[in-house]
């Protein structure tokens, strides 16, 4: 069965084709991505702007016919903070699906941590033991933690690397003094949460997910995207202080320079990298193993552990996960 899995972000609108069956793992067929920054489309009262919701409906349009052609039987489609928090998320969700025909579901962000959690249990095995994951999204942090398959506790936090960028570090490059108060906030912000996610028992493995933990894993000297995706890959939170050294004094046309990072990910490496290193602070943490594995294999393994014909799996509460659930919002 072949699936399309269609991300709305923050910052970009991905296209992931795979081929899913019963019991397997999904086998990515092919990849399309395009910059959007639709956070960067809202106005002074949080409404996604008409030229915003223009470019999101374009995008969608097109993304849905690249579907159909590479014979996908379903198309499942989903945005996260950036369309959650607008104001105008119901009316711009209903011109996308009368222009597409695409239903464009949203998304919780105590959902996308727990479907995260699922890909990388899924990744590791039950071997892993229990596993503590963080995952940093343009407009949010997820944080989770759990002995199963759905983790004991599920956060999400309104840390992600392109919301500090706009709110914090407007300079190019950032300051000194900027990086140093943006780095004793987040101290005091994760402070409740980090504890909270620690009751629940202390991680044999810690985990990093999302584009922003590949792109500093691999600037601190892990392998290339070309090695392959079962090269073990780690962040070390040594590397991780060096590397804001370095790249905090860059402005975002260098930082986009070096690799594995992309001119879109460039303006909010910084924030990203004191969000990744102020997390690993707070739980105590020297190393994170990387996976490659994150919220779009999540959705496609519920979908393949589920009936077909059942809820949605991004409906309702809980987004049809069973288990407890805790959100810490800010």
């Amino acid at each position: 069965m072949r699936l399309g899995v269609l991300d709305v972000g923050s910052n970009t609108v991905h296209l992931l084709v795979v081929d899913a069956h019963r019991g397997g793992h999904p086998m990515p067929m092919s990849s399309t991505k395009a910059t959007l920054r639709l956070s960067e489309s809202l106005d002074d009262q949080g409404r996604i702007t008409r030229e915003g919701s223009a470019r999101l409906i374009e995008t969608v349009g097109e993304f849905a016919s690249i579907a159909r052609t590479s014979g996908c039987v379903e198309l499942m489609a989903f945005a996260t903070s950036a369309v959650r928090e607008a104001t105008n998320s119901e009316e711009v969700l209903t011109r996308v699906r009368a222009q597409t025909g695409v239903n464009l579901e949203v998304l919780k962000g105590v959902d996308e941590a727990r479907h995260t959690f699922l890909a990388v249990r899924r990744w590791y095995g039950w071997s892993a033991g229990r596993i503590l994951n963080l995952d940093i999204g343009g407009g949010s942090l997820e944080m989770s933690n759990g002995a199963d398959e759905n983790p004991d506790l599920a956060l999400s936090l309104q840390l992600g690397a392109g919301r500090l960028t706009r709110d914090w570090l407007r300079h190019d490059p950032p300051g000194k003094r900027r990086v140093g108060v943006l780095r004793d906030w987040l101290d005091a912000e994760l402070v409740l949460p980090t504890k909270q996610l620690l009751e629940v028992g202390r991680p044999d493995l810690a985990v990093g997910t999302s584009k922003t933990f590949r792109s500093l894993a691999r600037l601190t000297g892990s392998a290339p995207s070309g090695a392959g995706i079962r090269v073990r890959r780690t962040l070390t939170s040594s590397g991780l202080r060096q590397l804001i050294a370095f790249i905090s004094r860059m402005t975002a046309a260098d930082r986009a320079e070096l690799e594995g990072v992309s001119s879109d990910r460039s303006q909010q490496l910084v924030a990203g990298a004191l969000v990744a290193e102020a997390s690993m602070r707070a739980l105590s943490l020297d190393t994170l193993e990387i996976c490659p594995w994150a919220l779009r294999e999540g959705l496609i393994l519920r979908k393949l552990d589920t009936d077909l014909d059942s809820e949605p799996i991004a409906g309702g509460s809980n987004g049809g996960l069973p288990g407890p659930i805790e959100t810490v919002s800010r």
